[in-house]
């Protein structure tokens, strides 16, 4: 059997060995038209900015390598020009002599990723705007850095490369500038947890414009003149595009392959295309979506490894099967990390699903022990059925174990209140006895056995000011001194048995402190004598964190930067 692959990097490149280790006798050959046929392409910021120095830490496999080890014969500066089903060949350009010829295969894997999306570029901007997805991509950016020794350089996008790059170029001494069509970044989170993203990158030194789209660059001998929407000009020594990727399906197209979301291939739970002995995997094909089990698109080099996989297993006689990917990630942004699974609650209500989250701020490991840091915790679940829809945590140490233990409690199916059943591994350096993600599933078992009412951010500006309800701030009085809410007045929480004649009985009544925990005991003592409580989810800490982003970005939003 003689099988071709379309791509290297994680989802072709895995393909590949996975079938050698199962079929022994095959052929197996692989087309990249890069120089590059297995790269750590989530590394590639790293060595930009120094962190990784050798590049060769970047080549996770050779073509020699790989014929070594696996006996795979994998052919770098080749292009597959066009695919011809009906006849079972491949024409193939040879990109360094210009040779075309035939090749022939009995099972065929396409996994050619998505492509950057790119403005209107005038001929002088070309040496000075880049993207950055091979190797080579990475390499030209290096080299103009080390040679032109930039200090201003504008990112336009807000996403995972752009931000990774923003860190790494900053790393070298360059004032960063990302430019972002919407009003936040990481669009994978809620907006109130992108504040905390925002608020790194603003103490970082890193400018953020917001609610501009990159419409035009234009190139001059002093760098780069970038044209956003409402007329805005930005000027910078070199400029990198990370607005976001297609998927790279022209082959596809025009070979008669169903096409889905954006162009993308459609595949079915096993990897096949539409059409017979053909498979796709990695960034150009569409998926399901675990949680909602709708199709998406879900760019990342962990799913992209598994369906290599599922698609070399098939294609040996294994029946093996893609169950949905669920977008988990994290990110480092400077100190701070970011981590997601699941969907937000913004997509979940936009696509019908009643829900509710919880918010926390737990620390990373048991408070005593020193060098603990906070992180702030979002767990979004379904009302009435408590199913956990996803997550997101923003801190500093012990980010990724946790959103770790949330993806796998989607996967496994379980409630959102079976996570304070979770039994976590515990000693105080690492954690605390009762782990956020425990805490989590406390917090959520009280909203559904009714011991815990909430109100939200949302709900904020709508709270009414004319005496109708009671609005109490249970922090200390130096805390309340320092800030608070319009409207709240002060009553710690170690006082209220002593002044419950303080409050209405006849009023519900909106309790806030800065964790959301001295609040929380407000609210039992008030339930506990008679009144209606509501606890606000996420405390003042993260309401003052996300008003002051907002307030920030409306700034920014006028074409100004909100540093």
């Amino acid at each position: 059997m003689k099988i071709v692959i379309v791509g290297g990097v994680a989802g072709g490149a895995t393909a590949a060995a996975r079938i050698r280790r199962l079929d022994e006798k095959a052929e197996i050959v692989i087309f990249e038209r890069t120089g590059f046929i297995s790269y750590a392409n989530c590394g590639l910021p790293y060595f930009i900015g120094d962190v990784i120095n050798d590049p060769d830490d970047l080549t996770l496999q050779s073509p020699a390598g790989f014929f070594r080890r696996f006996r795979i014969n994998a052919k770098i500066h080749h292009e597959v020009v066009a695919i011809n089903p009906d006849s079972k060949t491949l024409t193939v350009k040879n990109l360094e002599s210009g040779e075309l010829f035939e090749e022939s295969y009995d099972k065929l894997v396409l996994s050619p990723g998505a492509k950057p999306v790119i403005p209107k570029l005038s001929e002088a901007a070309r040496d000075k705007v880049f993207t950055l997805r091979t190797v080579e991509d990475t390499f030209k950016i290096k080299e103009y850095v080390n040679s032109n020794h930039p200090s201003t350089a504008i990112l336009a996008g807000g996403g995972f490369i752009s931000l990774e790059l923003a860190e790494n170029l900053k790393a070298l001494g360059i004032n960063v500038t990302v430019v972002q069509n919407e009003n936040q970044l990481m669009n994978p989170f809620d907006p109130e947890m992108a504040a905390f993203i925002h608020n790194e990158l603003r103490r970082q030194g890193v400018n953020i414009v917001f609610g501009h789209a990159v419409e035009e660059i234009k190139g001059h001998e002093n760098g780069v003149d970038v044209a956003l929407s409402g007329e805005c000009i930005l000027h910078a020594d070199m400029a990198a595009l990370a607005i976001g990727v297609t998927p790279d399906t022209a082959l596809a197209k025009d070979a008669g392959l169903q096409l889905g979301l954006k162009g993308s291939i459609v595949v079915n739970d096993r990897m096949e295309t539409s059409v017979p002995d053909i498979y796709a995997v990695g960034d150009a094909v569409q998926v399901k979506n675990f949680v909602t089990g709708e199709d998406d698109l879900i760019a990342l080099a962990g799913p992209a490894n598994k369906q290599g996989r599922i698609a070399a297993d098939n294609i040996c006689g294994i029946d093996s099967r893609c169950s949905g990917s669920q977008g988990s990630s994290v990110l480092k942004i400077f100190d701070l990390t970011a981590a997601t699974t699941g969907i937000s609650e913004k997509k979940a209500r936009s696509l019908g699903y009643e829900t509710d989250s919880v918010v926390l701020s737990p620390m990373s490991h048991a408070s005593y022990y020193p060098g603990g840091m906070v992180m702030t915790m979002k767990v979004v679940f379904e009302k009435n059925t408590y199913k956990p829809l996803g997550a997101q945590i923003i801190g500093y140490d012990g980010v990724d174990k946790r959103i770790d233990v949330l993806a796998t409690a989607i996967r496994a199916g379980m409630k959102a209140t079976e996570l304070k059943d979770l039994d976590l591994a515990y000693a105080p350096p690492y954690s605390s006895a009762k782990d956020p993600v425990n805490m989590a599933g406390f917090m959520i078992d009280n909203v559904a056995s009714g011991v815990m009412k909430q109100w939200h951010i949302e709900d904020a500006d709508k709270l009414p000011r004319d005496g109708s309800v009671t609005l109490l701030d249970t922090r200390t009085v130096g805390e309340y001194q320092r800030g608070h809410i319009e409207g709240f007045y002060n009553i710690p929480v170690d006082e209220l048995r002593e002044r419950l004649d303080e409050v209405d009985p006849g009023k519900p009544v909106y309790v806030i402190c800065q964790s959301g925990l001295r609040s929380y005991i407000s609210c039992r003592i008030l339930e506990g004598n008679g009144y209606t409580a509501y606890n606000f989810a996420g405390g003042f800490r993260f309401y003052q964190a996300v008003m002051n982003d907002r307030a920030l970005i409306k700034r920014a939003t006028a074409c100004g930067m909100d540093n």
